[in-house]
């Protein structure tokens, strides 16, 4: 609310918070009548009614699928059998990532991770980078470094600096920057002069091929 509101000396034709919760709701619920998962989600931010989520996520709205997994990891809404809940998440996360969203990816890897499906986990791994989600980047660089080997990529020095040392582009956004600090000197050590140069030069055509660097907020 603006101070106007406050003490009530708002111009004439002001809108009140109210109004524009109200504009919003009308605006939004037409485009997700019609279909529009992104306006079914807007509609869940504006009312808090998860049911708008459940329609984004049928709708294959993969943003929406991804943050209905997340709420329900957050307890929300009702699972006669507990497991149920876990293979919706999943269910839901699998669908996400398919549909292109990194951070399913990423936590969809999590899931495979931990019932050693390390194939999945490096094919959804290399598909977040790709996107250009940082966690993404950041994950795969390291671990196609071998800095360190978790899930068994064949070592790729060149590419691995190469990624890291892209994310110094963020100037320390997100903490990012302490991250390369410890990572990519790591990784340089490993290395010879001739190979850093070559690393150089793969992150130019990744860049150029590529999404630019985001979190995805």
């Amino acid at each position: 609310g603006d101070l106007c509101s406050v003490i009530n000396q708002c111009p004439a034709g002001t809108k009140k918070p109210s109004d524009w919760h109200e504009l919003l709701i009308k605006t939004a619920e037409p485009l997700a009548l019609n279909g529009s998962g992104e306006a079914m989600v807007v509609l869940y931010d504006a009312t808090a009614n998860v049911e708008w989520l459940k329609k984004a996520a049928k709708a294959g709205y993969a943003p929406g699928q991804w943050l209905l997994a997340t709420r329900y990891a957050d307890g929300e809404d009702t699972f006669l059998l507990p497991w149920k809940r876990e293979d919706a998440e999943e269910e839901l996360l699998k669908s996400a990532s398919e549909g292109g969203f990194p951070k399913a990816m990423m936590e969809y890897s999590t899931i495979l991770s931990e019932r050693n499906d390390l194939e999945g986990v490096r094919y959804w791994l290399e598909a977040a980078a790709k996107t250009g989600y940082v966690n993404g980047v950041s994950s795969y660089g390291a671990y196609v470094a071998h800095t360190p080997d978790k899930v068994g990529y064949p070592i790729d020095l060149i590419k691995g600096y190469a990624l890291i040392s892209q994310l110094q582009e963020l100037d320390g956004g997100g903490n990012i920057q302490s991250y390369v600090e410890g990572k990519l000197p790591a990784i340089a050590e490993k290395m010879t002069s001739t190979q850093i140069e070559e690393a150089k030069k793969y992150a130019t055509e990744w860049k150029a091929t590529h999404p630019p660097l985001s979190f995805f907020p």
